[in-house]
């Protein structure tokens, strides 16, 4: 499965699309996938809430709160790193790029967990609960 990252967004292109069968093979074929999709569907809205520990209850404000400012840190750390560098105006080593590289790992997995939080949540995946109620 190829997958293409663009921006931070993950963009997966392994549809097969039929161009050469005739119509009714291909309303025939939509509904075997649209069958599997749902199968895909429900299996996520059994499985993440329990592995993630909510079981019937919702995800709330406060977990997409706590997991921004955890990955609006670690992009601070990764950029104050890199300014901190650049002050010598010097070429970096080795160890400064690993460390870098690293900060800047860290932001992006936190970055994608953010946004796989948001998907399971838009999705319907995970139920959530407005701050309101």
């Amino acid at each position: 499965m190829s997958s293409i990252v663009t921006a931070g967004y993950r963009s997966r292109r392994d549809h097969f699309e039929p161009s050469d069968t005739d119509p009714h093979e291909q309303r025939r074929l939509r509904g075997h996938l649209e069958q599997i999709d749902y199968a895909a569907f429900v299996s996520n809205r059994e499985v993440i809430p329990q592995i993630m520990g909510l079981g019937a209850s919702h995800t709330e404000a406060a977990a997409f709160q706590r997991l921004a400012v955890v990955a609006a840190t670690a992009r601070a750390r990764w950029i104050a790193e890199a300014l901190k560098i650049s002050e010598s105006g010097q070429a970096i080593g080795v160890a400064e790029a690993r460390k870098l590289a690293d900060l800047r790992t860290t932001y992006d997995e936190l970055s994608e967990a953010y946004e796989g939080l948001r998907r399971m949540v838009e999705r319907g995946y995970l139920p959530y609960r407005s701050p309101d109620r």
